[in-house]
């Protein structure tokens, strides 16, 4: 291919481990993903841990809210399942991470950022949400890199991405067309896709210019893109 094109494992690698887990992101990355989107919220008192939903209820059968239970109180209710995002930044070594940060507050920005920073993690961690959110991480890091996800065909105002200077926009794949992508990198933006599982929806997109897919089946990925498994090597933060 012509244009290098990153990998990333959405959740980790979620059909063949529970998503948000550590294993499922040492799974990704023993697939051959070259990134893993994690998306992160706060615990009670303030603790940042891996968990997509406000509610422990679709994957750990428990009714309760996040932000109403402390993180020692999530870690007992999951037996350890749900981990800490200082947790998976040590799982995933020097490896690559896109934070997602679903609906987040000033505090939560504050928090997660503050982690990133601790682990020593700046330089291999990028955020992406929507505008709203964004324009938070951009407040509180003017340096971070940010993948602003946008969810429809007409171009963000010039004035948003003034303020914001994305380094990625991150369509649904099903948006993305060659003269979206090529109106994208004019502009001066990298395109990331998120999240096709199909074989034929990845070489699409491939062949339309994309430069990063987030799939739920980083495996399927690699092998139409012919690149290698690279098991990880965790890290201390």
């Amino acid at each position: 291919m012509a244009r290098s094109l990153t990998a990333v494992g959405h959740r980790g690698d979620p059909y063949r481990f529970r998503e948000n887990t550590l294993p499922s992101l040492r799974s990704a990355l023993g697939r051959g993903a070259d990134a893993v989107e994690i998306d992160v919220r706060l615990t009670r008192d303030g603790v940042p841990v891996l968990l997509h939903d406000r509610t422990l209820k679709r994957l750990w059968r428990h009714d309760l809210a996040l932000a109403d239970l402390t993180g020692a109180e999530v870690h007992g209710l999951t037996r350890g399942g749900v981990p800490t995002l200082q947790e998976a930044l040590t799982a995933l070594g020097g490896h690559r991470v896109m934070i997602d940060l679903p609906g987040a507050s000033e505090a939560t920005v504050r928090a997660v950022l503050g982690v990133v920073r601790d682990c020593g993690a700046d330089e291999r961690t990028y955020y992406c949400a929507g505008a709203t959110t964004m324009l938070k991480v951009r407040a509180a890091d003017p340096a971070a890199e940010i993948a602003m996800t946008w969810t429809t065909l007409a171009p963000p105002p010039p004035l948003l991405l003034d303020a914001l200077r994305p380094r990625w926009l991150n369509y649904r794949f099903s948006l993305l067309d060659r003269e979206l992508t090529a109106r994208i990198h004019r502009d001066g933006q990298l395109v990331s896709a998120w999240t096709p599982d199909t074989a034929a929806s990845m070489r699409r997109l491939i062949a339309i210019g994309t430069d990063s897919i987030t799939t739920n089946r980083v495996g399927v990925l690699r092998k139409v893109i012919g690149r290698p498994a690279n098991p990880p090597t965790g890290t201390a933060c």
